[in-house]
């Protein structure tokens, strides 16, 4: 797929996210279409550009935590979306567990579902005869 239509369907899923997240949790308040759009624009791009950064560099640590610090990395990546955007608030620090977690499920639901399977990862084995 394209760039750009790859980044508005990118885009449209992590705004259908926080959607679902706003709608599961009490302790998240988002209160307009503009929240939605900003908060996912923010989240797609810190997780396009931040994530990975971070991960680099806290590599040992998520090594030794053996990926639990992934996780916090992407807790740190909503927190970022809720300070940017505007009437985005999120209280609790289990609430940030449970949206991190949602966020997670839909995007890998909609990569299972968008994604051709030849492209899904390294799941995939092949055997060839020789």
């Amino acid at each position: 797929m394209p760039l750009l239509p790859r980044l508005v369907v990118a885009w449209a899923i992590n705004a259908g996210a926080l959607w679902i997240a706003n709608a599961l949790f009490d302790g998240v308040r988002i209160h307009g279409w503009a929240a939605y759009l900003i908060g996912s624009a923010v989240l797609g791009i810190a997780n396009a550009v931040l994530k990975p950064l971070l991960a680099l560099l806290t590599l040992p640590l998520i090594i030794v935590t053996l990926g639990f610090f992934y996780f916090v990395i992407n807790i740190a990546m909503i927190a970022l979306a809720e300070w940017i955007a505007p009437n985005f608030s999120i209280d609790g620090f289990w609430t940030y567990v449970g949206i991190a977690a949602v966020i997670w499920a839909i995007n890998w639901v909609a990569a299972q579902v968008i994604e051709p399977p030849e492209r899904r990862g390294p799941l995939r084995v092949t055997w060839t005869k020789t």
